[in-house]
């Protein structure tokens, strides 16, 4: 808000808004764009059988800048339109992606698909023993 408010002594109110306003609709359409993009490498990968971790992960990040660019300021238009740029974003994701431990099998598809009929359903069967507790 303090750089706004300094930008607007300098430059005036209107021009300010204005500016403000300019920066929102290039990002909002930066931002279809890149969604779009990044959607159908998705769908891509999700077709061959593949997780799409990555474009998982720039698809938040993607929401995340949409909504810093609707904020009115300088310093949140900034970092959403580095969020926007592809190796910016792509480093960022992959930097999530390292933290946070993906479960389940190299195919998105899952070991599932590969088995028979019966094999599925003894996959699906859980067996084991309890013991009642008389507390």
């Amino acid at each position: 808000m303090y750089l706004l408010i300094s930008v607007a002594g300098y430059i005036d109110a209107l021009p300010t808004i204005g500016l403000v306003m300019l920066t929102a609709v290039i990002g909002v359409a930066l931002l279809r764009q890149q969604g779009l993009e990044t959607l159908t490498r998705g769908t891509q990968k999700m077709s061959q059988g593949q997780m799409p971790a990555q474009e998982m992960a720039e698809g938040l990040l993607l929401a995340v800048a949409g909504a810093l660019l609707i904020t009115p300021g300088f310093v949140t238009d900034t970092i959403g339109f580095l969020i926007l740029f592809p190796p910016t974003r792509m480093v960022i994701a992959q930097i999530i992606l390292r933290r946070v431990q993906i479960n389940g099998a190299h195919s998105f598809r899952g070991q599932a698909d590969q088995q028979s009929g019966s094999e599925r359903e003894r996959a699906q069967t859980l067996e084991g023993e309890y013991h009642r507790r008389d507390d």
